[in-house]
């Protein structure tokens, strides 16, 4: 039995990958689908809070979270309880067809942690692709129009529907045309690469093209169902939208009667030091999708909407496993923990990684933007500071060099490492977390 303490830092003790690990990636390469993005051979076996343990008893320190997953850790021992305990009462009960008491217990604990005073009402699902097609199957439904608007840069999810608004990357939508007709595409606000770097002037440009070129030119206001946003890219490269542009944004939805629906998959449940990321712009979206870290790595996703706007009627749209029971058993124990201590961790650890951030661009010249909000933080890397050039070869360099280091992180976007930890990890973790990331950053830029 490892001791705790064990279970707090890297240790590496096969060349990586192991022998075992090399053997399941072989097989892998056999049996299962091309589709997958691996980045580095890491064949997980198990964890314990910010700590991955390979098959080859490799331990890795986990600043990736099962891509913002894992928000009170791997195998967090109160999760794991309540998962034991549902599991050994009722496993399946269809939400669509039956009820059951904590798939109403967890609807109203998101209605009362919802944005808002307006009664909210929630439907679930099982991941956050799902939530986003119930969004704008919802939004069709009560506005009666069938228009949609996202952002350039965007991801929403891999399914037809939630895929004709994602464009993050070409290969994630080539071959699969054509999709749903009816959406246009505007400017993310992205204040590191707007030519005034203002946040008001950045704002102001993007909200221009939405209402002198898509409304005017492409569809009229009174045709859109909902605008589309996550107001902090994920894949897009952990791009925070200015608090401007998203009150502006909601000021131009409510003067058209168009539904503003804030994709809050990655960046909700706590990660930014608030339950949304939308809180930190003091706005209220009309639907909220969720998923990701609502239960600590049990799949679950759910929409939350006022409660005048989910008027569809029985029937219109439902999902046999959403709100299973383990799931939502998973997902009281997180936000349990979320709400005691974990939110607050991600604020205080999130700032004092942002603050030792700071002075990189002037450290690394390779580093053009550090940004970010509680432990969802983007680090940009580039070709060159001036014309910021993207440069996607380095950031694959560094993130393949921090593996082998015993750290685990991803990129986000072109050309961004994305710091995206557990909510539980602490200043031990992230001092060690952020000097092999600032090893493998000075290693790659000697490369060049």
């Amino acid at each position: 039995m490892k001791k705790a303490q064990d279970w707090k830092l890297p240790q590496l003790v096969t060349p990586l990958p192991g022998p075992k690990a090399k053997k399941l990636v072989n097989l892998d390469a056999k049996y299962v689908s091309p589709s997958y993005t691996r980045t580095y051979p890491l064949v997980a076996k198990t964890g314990r809070g910010a700590v991955v343990e390979d098959v080859d008893s490799n331990r890795f320190l986990d600043f990736a979270a099962g891509i913002a997953v894992v928000a009170t850790g791997h195998c967090h021992p109160e999760v794991v309880a309540a998962i034991q305990k549902q599991a050994s009462e009722l496993i399946h009960m269809s939400g669509t067809d039956f009820y059951y008491e904590n798939m109403v217990t967890l609807a109203e604990k998101l209605a009362e942690i919802a944005p808002g005073k307006a009664p909210k009402r929630v439907y679930f699902g099982n991941s956050g692709t799902e939530a986003i097609e119930a969004a704008m199957k919802l939004a069709r439904y009560h506005t009666k129009r069938d228009k949609f608007i996202a952002f350039y840069g965007c991801f929403h999810g891999r399914t037809m529907g939630s895929l004709s608004l994602t464009s993050s990357k070409a290969v994630q939508r080539k071959g699969f045309g054509p999709l749903l007709g009816g959406v246009a595409h505007i400017p993310y606000p992205d204040t590191y690469r707007s030519l005034g770097q203002n946040p008001e002037e950045c704002s102001r440009e993007a909200l221009e093209f939405l209402e002198n070129q898509v409304f005017h030119r492409l569809m009229d206001p009174s045709d859109v169902a909902a605008i589309f946003i996550e107001p902090i890219q994920g894949e897009g490269g952990y791009v925070a939208a200015p608090v401007s542009f998203l009150k502006e944004l909601q000021k131009i939805c409510r003067r058209h009667g168009i539904l503003l629906v804030a994709d809050e998959v990655q960046c909700g449940m706590g990660r930014t030091g608030k339950w949304w990321a939308s809180e930190h712009a003091g706005i209220e979206p009309d639907i909220i999708c969720v998923a990701k870290g609502i239960a600590s790595g049990m799949p679950l996703g759910a929409i939350i909407s006022r409660t005048d706007v989910m008027d569809w009627a029985p029937g219109a749209h439902a999902s046999t496993f959403g709100g299973n029971p383990i799931c939502v058993a998973a997902s009281l124990a997180t936000i349990d923990l979320i709400e005691r201590k974990y939110m607050e961790n991600a604020r205080k650890m999130g700032k004092f990684i942002l603050e030792k951030l700071a002075g990189w661009p002037e450290k690394f010249r390779i580093v053009g933007d550090v940004r970010g909000k509680g432990l969802m933080i983007g680090v940009e890397i580039v070709r060159d500071q001036k014309t910021k050039a993207r440069a996607a070869d380095l950031r694959n360099k560094i993130v393949d060099r921090a593996f082998t280091k015993g750290l685990l992180i991803l990129g986000a976007g072109e050309n961004t490492v994305r710091v995206a930890p557990p909510l539980v990890i602490d200043e031990e973790q992230a001092e060690y977390a952020l000097r092999i990331l600032g090893e493998c950053i000075a290693d790659v830029q000697r490369s060049q």
